[in-house]
């Protein structure tokens, strides 16, 4: 099953990303680019959810067929 977990992710001042999330403890990721920080956060948020309790697993709010995304565009 899927699930959606918001993630908060930050510039930090050396230029990379720090990625942590307030409904996986202890998700905290860092990358060089967003994309490489989304996706180890997306591994490390397996891992901690793997290794939670079933309780912990039935508090994630599961995927929709429809959500928001932001897009960022530049210009």
């Amino acid at each position: 099953m899927e699930h959606m977990i918001q993630l908060h992710i930050e510039k930090l001042p050396e230029g990379f990303y720090l990625a942590t999330s307030d409904v996986v403890q202890g998700l905290v990721a860092q990358g060089r680019t967003l994309q490489e920080t989304i996706e180890i956060a997306r591994d490390v948020a397996k891992k901690l959810i793997e290794s939670q309790s079933d309780a912990s697993i039935a508090a994630l709010p599961p995927l929709r067929e429809s959500f928001d995304y932001p897009l960022v565009v530049a210009w």
